[in-house]
């Protein structure tokens, strides 16, 4: 494993904690899972593939929208969520998360949120610990990571999110819903990240093609749902990568809802004088 690769593994594992070395949950296996059994057509009689294949499109044309974030782990018989929520600009690129971690088991060491700022081919983070200056901003390069940044900051980034649909295949209707008050169809599949990342927007396309290599599968079952003017309200990722340290197969399921459409973002980058330079230290992961 490349040094990059290494780096990128040692700060999932401290970020999103409590990786030990029993895991338990499912991989993606690729294997898609059936709704009604009808595939419903998109608006205007679009086939439901192709509406997801442009879903990341169609966030662009929307401008910018607010976003909540849900990452799931499964490690052991313990299930650790991480919540995010803020804003993104899909026509920048650039969006602003407060990652919330989880408490310590005991109760002790609450941790403070973190704020991320999502730009491409980088994620910066704030109250980062593990040695880190409080007033100092820790920058990860995305591109040197073997799960294209869809998990490493407890978080997938929202225009990622919908990118990884235009790997969308075996696309089947489950029904109407609503999410947000707001109507929506649902729509279930996989989504091939090779497939998602020759048709990806170019900023995105290393990174899905870094992911497809650094997942313990390609095939990323999803559910997603989408409202009637084409815009995705919510996607729910089911991910699965191997834990180095233990050999074993993590499940990891991310959620984002996006809702708020057309809100005012602004988001500015650290400045260099405000990047660590520093060496990060390893947060230990070792369940006692």
């Amino acid at each position: 494993m490349s040094w990059a690769r290494a780096r990128g593994t040692a700060l999932l594992a401290g970020l999103v904690v409590g990786v030990g070395a029993a895991v338990g949950g499912c991989s993606g296996t690729g294997a898609v899972a059936q709704g009604t059994g009808a595939v419903a057509q998109g608006a205007g009689g679009e086939d439901p593939a192709d509406l997801l294949h442009r879903a990341g499109d169609r966030l662009v044309a929307a401008g910018a929208s607010r976003a909540r974030t849900e990452l799931e782990m499964a490690s052991g018989g313990t299930r650790v969520t991480i919540r995010g929520e803020g804003v993104y600009d899909y026509v920048s690129r650039r969006g602003r998360l407060r990652v919330l971690l989880p408490e310590d088991p005991s109760g002790r060491d609450t941790r403070r949120p973190i704020t991320e700022l999502l730009a491409p081919g980088a994620l910066f983070m704030k109250n980062r610990g593990a040695g880190v200056p409080e007033d100092k901003w820790v920058r990860v390069d995305t591109t040197t990571l073997p799960d294209g940044n869809l998990v490493t900051g407890g978080a997938t980034d929202p225009l990622a999110a919908a990118e990884v649909l235009r790997g969308a295949w075996g696309v089947t209707y489950v029904g109407r819903d609503r999410v947000g008050g707001e109507p929506v169809r649902h729509f279930r599949g996989t989504a091939d990240l090779a497939r998602a990342a020759r048709a990806a927007l170019a900023e995105h396309r290393e990174p899905l093609a870094a992911a497809a290599e650094g997942f313990a599968s390609e095939q990323v079952p999803f559910d997603a749902y989408v409202d009637d003017e084409g815009l995705v309200r919510k996607i729910r990722h089911r991910f699965s990568y191997t834990n180095g340290a233990a050999g074993g197969t993590v499940a990891v399921a991310s959620t984002t809802l996006l809702f708020d459409f057309g809100a005012p973002v602004t988001v500015r980058l650290p400045e260099a004088g405000d990047i660590y330079a520093g060496r990060i230290a390893e947060e230990s992961t070792r369940e006692d």
